[in-house]
């Protein structure tokens, strides 16, 4: 497929971080998260399952998206703000298709700088040059940059207001844009070296800082979509300057302190007073993903609190089975306590993202694997359903149940989720590994070796050997850099699956106990799975060659709702690992899932197809068809049942799924 980007090619080498511009004497800040995540570029992945998708998305979804932008002229938009810069009549003055249609190319770009930090490629490397000279260019003379306003600034998009800032709490997007500059341009400075972006960055920064604050002569507002809080932060962590900070905090404190807030933007009452998860999703899980930034860096503790608070609502009585966030379409927004449809349910793919944004903070702030849990659930699930497995398509609502009107897109007119998507996938190895003074944390599992530094400067090399998701025994082989042996402690996660824990807080619960013990040994010797937060810590004297070796029993694990969710009532999922399966059309003789029936005493098998799905597990057994005869009287007949992962569901076209499968008449006759 040809694109704008085609032809780019990237080669794993060894990563190391270039500092070239005349910056503060930064170093790492004051203090920060107690807990550090292991760098993205320190865990090479080798595994049968991340491996490949992030290669796909290094080869073949960045260099379309970027194809995408300019075919829908987002990339003209900066060309023409530039012409309008230069003094130069331009004859379409039409602004963006959206006032965010900036953030497109920056989301892109922070996902092609993480990729060029570990597969350096001199020719992606210039064609990022090119697109970051086009933002110059871009730019106003004082930092402000936003192209539906530079191109026609008595009449910019009609959610801008007629001066510059005055609608953003509202629509204008014009600090969301900067939030994403901020975060694009942090990613390619580290990543490259190099200070074209960054500078950009900062001259918006210090506008941002000269506007915005609680002085009399600034302006006292919230930005309407939460980003630049996170934005701001990494700036600061990268600079130094403490104003990004400062400023940072006040876009968060300054929220709900005026007239004109609401729920829609979590602004209603001040962020450190709020005990639930509102509004739309996206802008909440950013803005709790810059709060816990914000207490890191500054030691607030109300800000925890409230976070913490927040997250026992948004886990206990409104998160998906998937990880999704955010019922309803209307608002794209939270919904009531335990209201969850799933034809309906919106789920939007950048809500993922943001909750995984947020569950990784929380785990930095408290060392609780309960976090991690969520984070992999929504990771395995409801995030990696929002891209095909070819990288060319996506979903931008991620619903539990489709009648065949549901299906992936090649890109959309509003298209944060394909970007958003983009810049993740190639930062899920800095998921893995984290560490606090000379502890390490093992969060997550894939096969890989990873080199941790720990805060005493020695060096511990980590391999893993496992085939999850798909299998639960994992190798882990030590290899402390040093010749005496040194004590240190590995923890070591036992998910909460494994625990006969679907999430914290019970909203989901297991029909069955898991009767399969984990299993944990080092060097072949049993040691006593008694997690303390979610962990097996493993404290000794490590020496070159030692081995731990865990195996979690994967069964299939039928999963129910509570009771408080109506529409989850009378139904069942199935789960295996982390791993949600779901019923799809191709797999059922008539391609009615939604008219299945799956008592509990049906038996169900699993096996590994390497040849569906680009090779998947599957469940397979019987079920029941329920359909109505000639009379109007329901029969039922039974019929092999088969069920895949969700994240894979849509690949192969439009049709009939389901998550929640009933295993009642009563639920299936219900409406």
């Amino acid at each position: 497929m040809k694109t704008a980007f085609s032809g780019c090619r990237f080669f794993a080498v060894a990563f190391t971080v270039i500092f070239s511009l005349n910056l503060p004497a930064a170093g790492p800040p004051p203090q920060d998260y107690p807990i550090r995540p292991a760098p993205f570029t320190a865990v090479h992945l080798n595994d049968a399952f991340w491996a490949p998708r992030l290669e796909t998305n290094r080869a073949v979804t960045i260099p379309y998206a970027f194809g995408q932008c300019q075919a829908s002229g987002r990339m003209d938009n900066f060309e023409r703000a530039a012409a309008v810069l230069r003094g130069e009549n331009i004859e379409n003055r039409k602004p963006p298709g959206f006032p965010f249609d900036d953030t497109d190319l920056y989301k892109i770009l922070e996902g092609a700088s993480y990729s060029l930090a570990v597969h350096p490629d001199p020719q992606m490397s210039a064609c990022l040059d090119s697109l970051i000279a086009k933002f110059a260019a871009a730019q106003e003379p004082d930092g402000y940059l936003y192209t539906t306003r530079t191109i026609d600034p008595a009449h910019p998009h009609p959610w801008a207001g007629t001066n510059r800032w005055v609608n953003d709490p509202e629509s204008s997007h014009e600090l969301y844009n900067a939030g994403h500059l901020f975060e694009a341009a942090a990613a390619h400075y580290q990543a490259t070296g190099k200070t074209n972006l960054l500078i950009i960055a900062l001259k918006e920064a210090d506008l941002l800082c000269q506007t915005f604050g609680p002085d009399t002569n600034q302006l006292h507002l919230w930005p309407g979509h939460e980003i630049v809080e996170m934005g701001l932060a990494r700036l600061y962590r990268v600079t130094g300057n403490p104003r990004y900070l400062k400023l940072a905090k006040y876009f968060i404190d300054v929220r709900g302190t005026r007239p004109g807030g609401d729920d829609y933007h979590q602004s209603r009452i001040p962020p450190v007073d709020q005990t639930e998860a509102i509004g739309h999703a996206v802008r909440a899980g950013y803005l709790y993903s810059g709060m816990a930034d914000i207490a890191a860096l500054t030691g607030d503790p109300q800000y925890v609190g409230a976070i913490d608070k927040i997250w026992e609502n948004a886990v206990g009585k409104k998160l998906y089975l998937t990880g999704g966030m955010g019922s309803r379409a209307q608002g794209e927004a939270f919904g009531d306590n335990y209201e969850l449809p799933n034809l309906t349910a919106y789920n939007e793919t950048c809500a993922a993202v943001a909750n995984v944004f947020w569950n990784e903070r929380l785990f930095l702030l408290h060392g609780d694997a309960k976090y991690v849990d969520v984070l992999e659930r929504t990771l395995y699930n409801g995030l990696l359903s929002g891209v095909s497995l070819d990288g060319t398509k996506f979903f931008y609502s991620n619903p539990l149940e489709s009648d065949g009107s549901h299906q992936r897109r090649p890109w959309f007119g509003c298209a944060c989720c394909p970007g958003n998507i983009t810049r993740f996938l190639p930062s899920v190895p800095g998921y893995v590994y984290a560490q606090a003074g000379d502890t390490i944390y093992v969060n997550l599992y894939a096969g890989n070796t990873a080199s941790i530094k720990l805060e005493s400067g020695r060096t511990v090399i980590i391999t893993q050997e496992t085939r999850y998701p798909w299998n639960g025994t994992v190798k882990m082989t030590v290899q402390p850099e040093w010749r005496r042996n040194k004590e240190f402690t590995i923890k070591v996660r036992i998910p909460g699956w494994a625990r006969n824990e679907p999430v914290p807080g019970g909203l989901y619960k297991f029909c069955d106990a898991l009767n399969e013990p984990v299993s944990l040994t080092v060097n072949g010797e049993d040691v006593p799975v008694k997690p303390d937060q979610g962990y097996v810590n493993l404290v000794r004297a490590w020496k070159p060659g030692d081995v731990i070796e865990l195996d979690l029993p994967m069964l299939i694990r039928h999963v129910t709702a509570s009771e408080n969710v109506p529409a989850d009532r009378g139904r069942v999922a199935l789960q295996r690992g982390p791993i949600v399966f779901c019923a799809e059309w191709p797999d059922t003789p008539n391609g009615k899932v939604r008219k299945l029936l799956l008592p509990d005493d049906q038996p169900l098998t699993t096996r590994f197809d390497p040849a569906l799905l680009n090779g998947v597990q599957v469940i397979e057994g019987k079920g029941f068809n329920v359909a109505t005869n000639e009379f109007g009287k329901a029969f039922k007949r039974l019929q092999d049942f088969k069920a895949i992962p969700y994240f894979a569901w849509a690949n192969r076209g439009p049709g009939e799924m389901i998550v929640w499968i009933p295993n009642s008449e009563s639920a299936l006759r219900a409406p």
